[in-house]
């Protein structure tokens, strides 16, 4: 089956409601029903519990307080590195932005001013850079954490649809990371500017950063812009930035410089968080 059909579907079905019921369930503080809930997800997807801080299934009140579940200390140390892996999960697609194409599969690009919500003076800045999009999948860890120091600039919530981020669905719609809902977090670095991207998806809940809490929910519809006077969100490498409540799709984008990934990187190869991603050259 091409990638095409097999993502016809997710065309037809009601994204939005699928997304607000599956939100509730996941808040839902249910007793029995949420302990069998999660018990069963950690047996589908095959979680390792040894690395929660919290192993006890029966001990989260919520699907969302499971799912977003911290680590036990020392389970992600982080590398020496410029640039460390901000998320547990696969690699999508990483290299050189092209003028100000983003590659996101086979046939498929989008533009760095569409992904930042059509703010072109912003993405004029990574001009000529660097990306990555790295996928979470649901067998995840969900917090996501700082590749570098940053400070924080801006936070711009742009509304867009609800498809699935999964690898099928990249390579078989068209500028995918650019159209679905997403949080743009513009930071100043050492180095220069930088943008972490959180990209929504099908049932994912919600997102929220560590110094807004929940940024989408209820669904406005409408792009919403935050500005930071300087220092007043300042985070350190390794420090935990903001948390998908289902998961999905982190895409950043780095300015024009010698940046060199990590040799080991290829697409849909397995990463961590805190292992190293990239070095100046």
């Amino acid at each position: 089956m091409s990638d095409f059909l097999a993502v016809l579907p997710q065309y037809l079905i009601p994204k939005q409601a699928l997304t607000l019921l599956a939100g509730r369930v996941a808040r839902a503080r249910a007793g029995q029903f949420t302990t069998r809930l999660i018990a069963w997800f950690v047996r589908r997807y095959g979680v390792n519990m040894a690395e929660a801080a919290n192993p006890d299934v029966a001990s989260y009140a919520s699907f969302n307080d499971f799912f977003t579940r911290e680590l036990r200390p020392g389970a992600r140390p982080l590398a020496q590195a410029e640039l460390i892996c901000p998320v547990d999960g696969a690699i999508s697609q990483f290299g050189r932005i092209q003028g100000q194409q983003i590659f996101q599969a086979k046939g498929h690009q989008y533009s760095s001013t569409a992904l930042v919500g059509g703010d072109a003076a912003l993405a004029a800045q990574f001009d000529d850079g660097h990306f990555a999009t790295l996928y979470l999948s649901p067998r995840d860890y969900h917090r996501i954490h700082m590749p570098c120091d940053g400070v924080l600039r801006r936070m711009i919530y742009v509304p867009g649809d609800l498809f699935s981020v999964n690898p099928t669905t990249a390579r078989g719609v068209p500028g995918l990371f650019a159209r679905n809902e997403r949080v743009v977090c513009v930071f100043d670095s050492a180095r220069g500017p930088w943008v972490l991207v959180l990209v929504g998806a099908t049932i994912v809940g919600s997102m929220a950063t560590v110094w807004h809490g929940v940024i989408n929910n209820p669904r406005a519809g409408q792009l919403c812009d935050w500005s930071y006077e300087p220092q007043r969100v300042a985070l350190k490498q390794g420090d935990e930035m903001g948390r998908f409540l289902l998961g999905s799709t982190v895409v950043m984008l780095f300015p024009k410089g010698p940046l060199q990934f990590n040799p080991g990187w290829q697409p849909g190869g397995a990463i961590r968080m805190g292992e190293r991603m990239a070095q100046s050259v």
